[in-house]
C-alpha cells in the first residue's frame, strides 16, 4: 500500500477545491447530463441544503485536516433520512481486557495506541463471544456519536435486499434490473440482472477513482449528486451508463452498481429505504440509537451514505456473526448470511494480485471464513466466525485508500489475542 503524506495531500486538496468550488456552485443551473433528468434534487430535499455555504461544506468533507470531525458530523452538512432505533435495545455485556501486544504498521511493530494513532482511528470496538472486550473513542468521537461508514453501507444495503428477497418483494436475483426499473431500458444496465449489481459484475463502464477535487467519472457524479444536489446517482445510470463487458463476466467495483441496487429495492417498497431498514433490521435487532442515511439529491445515498454509532455497528456485525439472529429475533435469513458472505467454490480473486473476494457487497478472504464491510478512509465491520469476534474500526485517514493490508493483519491478530 502507498504511504500517506498528509501534509502534501492537504495542500493539494485545499488548492483543488478552491479552484473548482465556483464550478460546483454553477452546476445547479447547468445541464450536466446527456438526457433530461428529474427536477433538481435540491428542491426535493429542502432549499436550505443548496446554499453556497452548505455546498462548500460538502465539497470539503474529505479535507484531511478536518475529516476527523466531518466524518462525525455529516448530518450537519447533508439532508438525511433517519433509521429509527429500537424501543428494546439489545444489551451488550462488557468484559474489558488489556491489549499489550504490538501490531505491524508499515513494517514496524508498534504498541496498540501508536497503531491507532498512526492509522488515524476515531473509534475501535472488539466483541468476543457476544461481549465487548475492548472499546475506545478518540478525537471527540463518543458512544452517542454517529460516524460515516462510507462504502461499508453497501454491505448494510445488501443485507436489507436479502430481507426484500425473503419477503418476495424482489422475486429473483436472476431478474433483470429493468423489471423493477424500466427506465434503465436502452442503457448500460439493459441486460444486467440483480445478482450482477449485487456482485459488482454489471459490465457497465465505470472507473472508481477517488480523486475528490479532480476530474474523474466518480467525482463527476459525487459532485453533482452529493455536493450540488443536481441529480441522483441512479439518474446518472439512466442518462449516461454504457456497457463495456458482458454482465456477470468480470468484477469491477462500482458505487454506481450499488446505487442501482438501492433503486431496485426502493422501487418495490411502499415506504422509504430508511423506514424499511428501521422496521426490518434496526428495530428488531435492538439498535439503541438512530442511524441515518445522507441524501444524494432526493433519496438515500445507497452506495456510501449510512451513519451510526460504534456500538450499533458492532451489533450489526454481531447479528451477521449470529447468522442473522439479534436480540432474540431472526432478523436476516441465515441462508442469506451464508450466501452473501461465504466465497463461492473455486474461490476467485477480484483481480490479479488482490487477495480478496467479493460476494453480496461483502469482502471475503481466501484462507479464512472471515469477511468484512469496508469503506473509504478505513471504515470496517470485520467478522471472524472462526474466533467468534467482531471488530469495528472507524477512521479518518488522509487518503481514501491505504493501510488495508495492515488493518486486515491487525484484525486477524486482535481476533486471535482476545480468543486466547
Amino acid at each position: 500500500m502507498p504511504k500517506n503524506n498528509s501534509t502534501s495531500y492537504s495542500k493539494n486538496y485545499s488548492k483543488n477545491y478552491a479552484i473548482y468550488l465556483a464550478a460546483i456552485v454553477s452546476l445547479t443551473s447547468t445541464a450536466c447530463l446527456a438526457a433530461s433528468l428529474p427536477e433538481n434534487g435540491e428542491q426535493a430535499i429542502g432549499e436550505q441544503w443548496g446554499t453556497e455555504t452548505m455546498m462548500n461544506a460538502r465539497a470539503n468533507m474529505f479535507n484531511p485536516d478536518l475529516n476527523f470531525l466531518t466524518f462525525q458530523q455529516l448530518d450537519k452538512m447533508f439532508a438525511t433520512r433517519r433509521v429509527a432505533a429500537s424501543s428494546t435495545p439489545w444489551p451488550l455485556e462488557t468484559d474489558l481486557i488489556e491489549i499489550n501486544d504490538n501490531f505491524s504498521f508499515e513494517g514496524n511493530d508498534v504498541p496498540l495506541e501508536e497503531y491507532l494513532e498512526n492509522t488515524r482511528t476515531n473509534a475501535l470496538l472488539v466483541i468476543k463471544d457476544g461481549k465487548i472486550v475492548y472499546e475506545q473513542y478518540r478525537n471527540g468521537f463518543s458512544d452517542d456519536s454517529q460516524h460515516a461508514v462510507f462504502s461499508a453501507s453497501k454491505s448494510i444495503l445488501a443485507t436489507l435486499v436479502g430481507v426484500a428477497v425473503e419477503e418476495g418483494k424482489i422475486e429473483s436475483l436472476d431478474d433483470k434490473v429493468t423489471k423493477y426499473l424500466p427506465e434503465l431500458e436502452g442503457t448500460g444496465y439493459s441486460d444486467v440482472r440483480v445478482i450482477d449489481v449485487l456482485r459488482m459484475r454489471s459490465g457497465v463502464a465505470w472507473e472508481e477513482v477517488y480523486e475528490f477535487g479532480g476530474d474523474t467519472q466518480l467525482t463527476e457524479v459525487h459532485d453533482n449528486a452529493l455536493v450540488a444536489n443536481n441529480y441522483r446517482w441512479c439518474d446518472y445510470a439512466i442518462a449516461s451508463s454504457e456497457p463495456e463487458y458482458e454482465p456477470g463476466e468480470r468484477f469491477n467495483y462500482a458505487t454506481l452498481d450499488t446505487s442501482v441496487l438501492g433503486c431496485v429495492l426502493a422501487s418495490v417498497l411502499d415506504t422509504t429505504v430508511a423506514e424499511y431498514m428501521s422496521e426490518k433490521i434496526w428495530q428488531p435487532a435492538g439498535m439503541e440509537a438512530d442511524g441515518f442515511w445522507i441524501m444524494d439529491g432526493g433519496d438515500e445515498f445507497y452506495g456510501a451514505g449510512f451513519n451510526a454509532t460504534l456500538r450499533d455497528l458492532g451489533r450489526f456485525g454481531l447479528m451477521m456473526l449470529n447468522m442473522g439472529e439479534a436480540n432474540g429475533n431472526q432478523v436476516i435469513p441465515a441462508s442469506w448470511v451464508t450466501e452473501a458472505t461465504v466465497s463461492d467454490p473455486g474461490y476467485e480473486h477480484i483481480s490479479e494480485g488482490a487477495d480478496l473476494g467479493y460476494q453480496y457487497q461483502w469482502w471475503t478472504f481466501p484462507d479464512s471464513d472471515a469477511y468484512t464491510a469496508m469503506g473509504i478512509y478505513n471504515q470496517y465491520i470485520y467478522i471472524d466466525p472462526d474466533n467468534q469476534t467482531v471488530v469495528v474500526k472507524l477512521s479518518h485517514t488522509p487518503d481514501a485508500n491505504g493501510w488495508d493490508d495492515d488493518n486486515f493483519a491487525f484484525f486477524d491478530k486482535l481476533s486471535e489475542l482476545v480468543s486466547q
